[in-house]
């Protein structure tokens, strides 16, 4: 153990692992790993339980969800949790099998080897390289889980719109971004590990807090428009709007965009990103109703245009057309009208105000600074219960980003854009409140429903 580690092993905590041999304490890791696995197996039964038992709508969503989609989110939602079941296992075997099989030092022992080989030495360029082979090794691992994921499961329930080829390109030049980023932070945490002397500690927090704002203001502005394209909101009626609820709050926003999610996913949302007074909020294009409608009518355009081109050729066009009217119905039933998108950003504003993303980040920051391997594994338990815990402030972060959007007066507007987002992302509405508890950051529908219509 190096010096600058002495004070963690001073910590009162800690003094007990100095009696313990390393077999104990990687037998400890694993029982930890098993017993943690087998609760969230619990709980994943507990909520098969309850998509496979409850299968009506529920009374206080009577009208608002029809029976059909209902139905649809629960067989969606019975398809993702065997799968995540099926990957959970995989994963905590593998783990496992790594950690028996000492495949860690082994890896840094190879990373040794290669700088060896390009005649080159040095503990931050191993480290860097390390990096680079476990990055390898997990995007290889995993890559079969996420093509399952998204050609099987999010291809069954009419979400998935990437091609094969598509997802290539986008793996590939996420690999390449991921580790364009994570290659410099490493070498920096190594070196001030290295040279920040007993305090080392408070220098790598402040690092890393640092990192976190600049990469939280680089990654929509400079990173995100390498993946999707962002567009700015068109003039019109729901800019307006928004751009009043903005002046109305004091949010100082610079600019408004849509981002194309759908040549990915059918999935929805908004979010708003920046420092002081520069924001920016960003609209997923799944998530207007009006931009499905606009985007159907020119497709119809085009559509009609080729088809009045071959109307000498053939007399057979009054089927497809029919189908593509339909097909233009189906998408303006999609997404939220202006009104309740404008109410959406009410409660994303709401975090704003609220000063919810700063205290997040004050929350993940002990995660964060958990870089070091061995501390994740050795620190598991905390980490576990800080999770727990860090989820409750979220839920709780959320239920007062809803009572704000509820004191501007858009109760009744954000409780039909809850239901809309639901159905539109076959969310089922009903949990166990377990399993609730532990994985959701976000409360329930019925449950946020619940918080609206209360009286204050």
């Amino acid at each position: 153990m190096t010096a600058q580690w002495d004070w963690l092993w001073d910590c009162a905590a800690l003094q007990y692992l100095r009696s313990v041999s390393d077999t104990s304490i990687l037998y400890a890791v694993i029982a930890f790993s098993v017993v943690i696995f087998v609760w969230e197996e619990y709980l994943a039964i507990r909520q098969r339980n309850v998509l496979k038992t409850v299968q009506n709508v529920p009374d206080d969503l009577d009208g608002a969800i029809t029976q059909e989609t209902f139905e649809k989110a629960r067989l969606y939602q019975l398809d993702k949790s065997m799968f995540e079941s099926c990957r959970n296992l995989f994963e905590i075997l593998f783990n496992t099998a790594c950690l028996l099989m000492f495949v860690m030092p082994l890896m840094w022992s190879l990373s040794g080897h290669t700088l060896r080989w390009a005649g080159l030495s040095g503990e931050i360029t191993q480290s860097m390289v390390f990096m680079l082979y476990t990055s390898v090794v997990s995007t290889v691992i995993g890559l079969p889980w996420s093509l399952y994921s998204t050609f099987a499961v999010e291809q069954r329930h009419g979400f998935n719109k990437q091609t094969l080829g598509f997802f290539i390109k986008d793996k590939l030049k996420a690999f390449v971004v991921n580790q364009v980023i994570s290659l410099p932070i490493v070498a920096m945490i190594v070196y001030i590990v290295q040279a920040g002397g007993d305090y080392f500690f408070l220098y790598l927090w402040a690092f890393c807090f640092v990192v976190l704002l600049f990469l939280m203001t680089i990654y929509p502005e400079f990173i995100a428009p390498l993946f999707d394209k962002y567009t700015p909101l068109p003039e019109g009626e729901l800019r307006d709007m928004i751009e009043a609820l903005a002046a109305k709050l004091h949010f100082p926003l610079k600019k408004l965009y849509v981002v194309e999610g759908s040549k990915r996913s059918a999935h929805s949302n908004a979010y708003f990103y920046g420092f002081f007074n520069n924001k920016r909020i960003v609209l997923f294009d799944t998530l207007l109703q009006d931009w499905e409608s606009k985007t159907a009518d020119s497709e119809g355009e085009k559509k009609d245009g080729a088809a009045a081109g071959k109307e000498a050729d053939s007399g057979d066009n009054v089927g497809s057309e029919t189908k593509d009217s339909a097909e233009k119905e189906t998408a303006v039933k999609k997404g939220c009208s202006n009104l309740e998108v404008v109410a959406v950003l009410s409660h994303e504003l709401g975090h704003w105000s609220m000063n919810h993303v700063f205290k997040n980040i004050v929350l993940i920051q002990p995660v964060l600074c958990g870089l070091v391997i061995i501390l994740q594994y050795v620190f598991a338990p905390y980490s576990t219960l800080f999770t727990v815990l860090a989820t409750g402030m979220s839920r709780r972060f959320e239920f007062q980003a809803d009572q704000f959007g509820k004191a501007l007066g858009y109760a009744a507007l954000l409780k039909a854009a809850l239901i809309k987002l639901t159905s539109d992302n076959l969310s089922f509405p009903v949990y166990d409140r377990l399993y609730s508890a532990w994985h959701h950051s976000h409360p329930p529908l019925l449950q946020r429903l619940a918080a609206l219509q209360k009286v204050d």
